[in-house]
Parts: C-alpha cells; sequence; structure tokens
C-alpha cells in the first residue's frame, strides 16, 4: 500500500511525530517516503528534515539540460547524472540528496545502489525554484562542504546569479564567486573551463 506523502516541499523535523509513522525514526520515515514517491519527485533528507520536492517546470530543466550539455561537449568522459543519489555526512545524521545536476568520471555509479558515496563527483549543480531556493543557498551549500564535493555551482534564477563555490573547508566553501546570469562564468579545477549562461 501506498504510503501518504507529505504536502510539496514540506518539511518534516526528526522530533516530529505523524499519526502514519508513529514510533518510526526519521531515517524510517525517510525511506517510506522514497518508496513511495511518484516517478519525478524528490525526496530529500537534510539536517533532520524531510523535503518532497514536485517534479521541476520546463525552465529549470532547459537550464539543468543546457549545463550537461557544455560538460559533455568539454570533456566527453565525464558523466553527467541527473537524479543520482547521494548518501553525505552529516553533523548527526546521513543527509541524503538528489542533485539537479552532479558531475563526475563516467562509470562512477554502475552499481544497483540507491544513495552513493560523493567521493567521484567533481561538481554538484542545483537551479534554484521559488520553494527550493533557499535550502540551495544555505543547506545544500554546508552539506557539500562537508561532503568535500570540489565545486558546488548555484544557478539562482531568483536573483539572476551563478555562484561557483569552491575549495570545501569545513562546513563552507572558502571561495565564492558570483556572475550574473547571461555571462560567462569560469569554473575551476577540476572542471577548468567557461560555462556561457546566456542561454540561462
Amino acid at each position: 500500500m501506498a504510503m501518504p506523502l507529505p504536502a510539496p516541499d514540506e518539511a518534516f523535523s526528526a522530533s516530529e511525530e505523524t499519526p502514519d509513522f508513529e514510533g518510526a525514526s526519521v531515517r524510517e520515515t525517510f525511506e517510506l517516503f522514497s518508496a513511495s514517491a511518484p516517478k519525478g519527485w524528490r525526496v530529500e533528507l537534510i539536517e533532520g528534515e524531510i523535503y518532497v520536492v514536485p517534479p521541476a517546470n520546463g525552465e529549470h530543466e532547459e537550464i539543468v539540460s543546457e549545463l550537461s550539455g557544455q560538460v559533455r561537449d568539454h570533456d566527453k568522459g565525464l558523466g553527467r547524472y541527473t537524479g543520482i543519489g547521494l548518501s553525505l555526512p552529516g553533523v548527526n545524521d546521513v543527509v541524503r540528496v538528489i542533485p539537479d545536476l552532479a558531475i563526475a568520471p563516467k562509470g562512477s555509479f554502475g552499481d544497483e545502489q540507491d544513495w552513493h558515496a560523493p567521493d567521484p563527483v567533481l561538481l554538484v549543480a542545483e537551479v534554484t525554484s521559488a520553494s527550493t531556493a533557499s535550502r540551495d543557498r544555505v543547506l545544500k551549500i554546508r552539506a557539500y562542504a562537508r561532503a568535500e564535493i570540489p565545486v558546488y555551482l548555484l544557478i539562482d534564477r531568483e536573483t539572476g546569479e551563478a555562484v561557483v563555490c569552491s575549495e570545501p573547508m569545513g562546513d563552507d566553501y572558502a571561495h565564492k564567486s558570483l556572475h550574473k546570469l547571461g555571462t560567462e562564468v569560469p569554473l575551476p579545477a577540476p572542471l577548468g573551463f567557461t560555462l556561457d549562461t546566456s542561454e540561462f
């Protein structure tokens, strides 16, 4: 029987108990939500809270597609993964996220696991939506930095900026550069090429 999902993008904290999941831990509740989510929906666990995100709109997906295409044109040896689950270290518990785009060498995720260690990931990208922007700007910076993912690219549609975060250090990135969307955005090593955001 399908389990009821929370309203889209509604957070459930670790300390919360709901009638349907009485006595279940936040990790168990997360697993139940993940198994019950309709195709295209994302269920994430960040800092003890569960987030359910509906499918993205067309503009969002066009940006992800353009990003993916430019990475492919730069280096055909890199895999471009949308919908890959990453299991990251958290402060008190594991963090489970599904980035809009993850870049890693081809073959990095050739197993049958649902959640993967972030070790091979060279870059993660998130494209904001109105409901996810605050998480992408704060919680995910912390999560990706703690996992020592070399580059986090945030395409912030609300502010019209691309934020390039590099040099992870603790729960933040030591270097952040802001660029207006529509301009050329240099991506540091290990990618090391210039992203054209004129189509964004």
